[in-house]
Order: structure tokens, then sequence, then C-alpha cells
């Protein structure tokens, strides 16, 4: 099954926790930090959101950073991915 975002939406995934420390210590998944970075996995059309018109200007493939408390959770095929408005997206990670 896919998902293809309407509107505004963004589909997105949380990038992998490192395993490592800079120092070379392996980190057990409890002790991982989450980090906060996702890659953009599908974007919708843009359009008129609310009486207002919307350019979508992050892209398939874009590593960005949210609002801890953005969007929707969603899981498919096993996969954990998170639906937000592209306002919720507070930066792209160049």
């Amino acid at each position: 099954m896919t998902l293809k975002p309407l509107a505004d939406r963004v589909i997105i995934k949380q990038i992998e926790a490192e395993e490592k420390t800079k120092s070379g210590i392996v980190l057990t998944s409890a002790a991982q930090e989450k980090p906060q970075v996702y890659e953009v996995l599908e974007v919708g059309p843009g359009g008129t959101v609310d009486g207002n018109e919307v350019v979508m200007v992050v892209k398939q493939g874009d590593r960005v950073i949210t609002g801890k408390y953005s969007g929707t959770e969603v899981k498919v095929d096993g996969v954990e991915m998170t639906i937000v408005r592209q306002s919720d997206i507070l930066a792209i990670v160049q």
C-alpha cells in the first residue's frame, strides 16, 4: 500500500538513531537519543489551502526538522511514518 499526501501535506520518516557515539561506544536501543531529523518520502501538490496559495518548497529525499509533537503518526506495511503540513516543517537540513 502507498500513501499519497493531499494539499500541503508531507509524509516523513524519522532517520534512524546513531548506534555508536563519536568515541566508538556502542549504544543499546534504549540509550539511543531519537533524532528530530526526518526524510521526506512524499510531498502533496500544494494549491489553495484555507484560502491561501501554498507552493511546496520541500521535495522527496530532503532531510527536515519538525516540531517535536507535529503531525499524525501512521504505520503502513510495518513502516512508521508521520504526516505533517509543510508549515510544521521548521528547517531543511543541508
